[in-house]
């Protein structure tokens, strides 16, 4: 196939999955201005890095591998993670259709490591297939389904703390 063809199937995929992937730069950086960077960054590299896709059927989960990659670049070169505070948080919520109801759910999915935060946003935020998450993120798909049964594991119990803490202080 040649690149014009790719470019083309490039940029549909890039408008159609754009809330998606600018969502998963946010929830890995928390500020809009680094979420609009990183995905920007990553169509850079997606379009520089196009003669290495082999497969056009892959070409989501390609893309949305550079997404990651780009953001955890990002804040490896930023040596921080930056806390939200819930203001912050209403309003990105309120500028998607996709926002958190729950701050309970994400105050403990910041909690989690990267790898576990990972496998939650892309299987259950952007629904994608087991298939896909572990295509994206470069791993088999028993390891993605064994980091997905620890990270519900460790959110079951952080937020079974948190509303133990709930009851106890207004007891």
């Amino acid at each position: 196939m040649n690149r014009r063809r790719f470019e083309e199937q490039l940029v549909a995929c890039i408008t159609e999955y754009k809330e998606s992937t600018y969502r998963l730069a946010y929830s890995y950086v928390h500020n809009q201005e680094d979420a609009l960077d990183i995905v920007q960054e990553a169509i850079q590299k997606a379009f520089v890095s196009l003669d290495t896709l082999h497969k056009p059927a892959s070409m989501k989960s390609w893309y949305f591998r550079i997404v990651v990659t780009t953001a955890l670049d990002f804040i490896r070169k930023q040596k921080r993670v930056q806390p939200v505070d819930e203001e912050t948080l209403l309003s990105f919520g309120l500028e998607t259709e996709d926002h958190y109801h729950n701050l309970d759910l994400e105050q403990a999915l910041e909690e989690l490591p990267f790898k576990y935060k990972s496998v939650i946003m892309l299987r259950y935020f952007e629904d994608l297939k087991i298939e896909e998450v572990a295509d994206i993120l470069g791993e088999n798909v028993n390891t993605i389904k064994t980091r997905i049964y620890q990270a519900l594991r460790l959110l079951r119990v952080k937020l079974k703390d948190d509303s133990m803490e709930e009851v106890h202080q207004h007891a």
